[in-house]
C-alpha cells in the first residue's frame, strides 16, 4: 500500500510543478521541461498461462485499476492479479474469479467475497475480518497467518488450503458451525 500512496504522491507532486512552470511562463517561449514518466497507478498484473492474448491481460489490468478506484468488481475476472497490500475493505468481488491472484497483506475487511473463487491465491497475513466468503472457492489457497475474525465461510471450499496460524474467532465454518477461537 505505501508504494501505492509513493506513486500517487510522486504523480500529484509531478503535476503540480508541471502546472506551476507553466503558469509561470508566458506564451512567446514554452518552458523547456522534461517529462519523467510516472510508474502505472495499478499494481502490475501477472498472468499464470504463456498462450494468454494480450487482449485478455489488458481487460484483466482495467479490471484491477477499476478494483482499485471504486472497491466494486462482482464478477471481475482479476485472475493472476497481483493485489498486494491493496486497500479491499468493503470491496464487492462477489462471483469473482481471482484464481492465482497475490493478496498477502491485502485488507479486505468486511469485503463481499461470495461465490468468488480464490483458488490457489495467496491471501497469506490477509485481514479478512468480517469478510463474506460464502460458497467460496478456497482450494488449495494459502491462508496462512489471515485474520477470519467474525468471517462467514459456509458452504466454502477449503480443501487443500493452508490455514496455519490463521485466527478463528466467532468464525462460521463451512459446515454452519461457529468456531468460537
Amino acid at each position: 500500500m505505501s508504494k501505492f500512496i509513493s506513486r500517487q504522491f510522486f504523480f500529484l507532486a509531478s503535476t503540480a510543478t508541471l502546472l506551476t512552470l507553466s503558469a509561470g511562463c508566458n506564451n512567446a517561449q514554452p518552458p523547456q521541461v522534461q517529462q519523467e514518466q510516472t510508474p502505472p497507478a495499478a499494481p502490475v498484473v501477472q498472468q499464470e498461462s504463456p498462450g494468454v492474448n494480450p487482449p485478455v491481460a489488458q481487460n484483466t489490468s482495467n479490471e484491477v485499476s477499476r478494483l482499485l478506484q471504486t472497491k466494486q468488481c462482482p464478477g471481475c475476472n482479476l485472475s493472476g492479479a497481483n493485489l498486494q497490500n491493496a486497500d479491499l475493505e468493503n470491496a464487492n468481488l462477489q462471483g469473482a474469479n481471482l484464481s492465482q491472484a497475490n493478496l498477502q497483506q491485502a485488507d479486505l475487511e468486511k469485503a463481499n467475497l461470495q461465490g468468488a473463487n480464490l483458488q490457489g491465491a495467496n491471501l497469506t497475513n490477509a485481514n479478512l475480518e468480517r469478510a463474506n466468503l460464502q460458497q467460496a472457492n478456497l482450494q488449495q489457497a494459502n491462508l496462512q497467518r489471515a485474520d477470519l475474525e467474525d468471517t462467514n465461510l459456509k458452504g466454502a471450499n477449503i480443501t487443500g488450503a493452508n490455514l496455519q496460524q490463521a485466527s478463528f474467532e466467532d468464525t462460521i465454518m463451512p459446515d454452519g458451525s461457529v468456531r468460537r477461537r
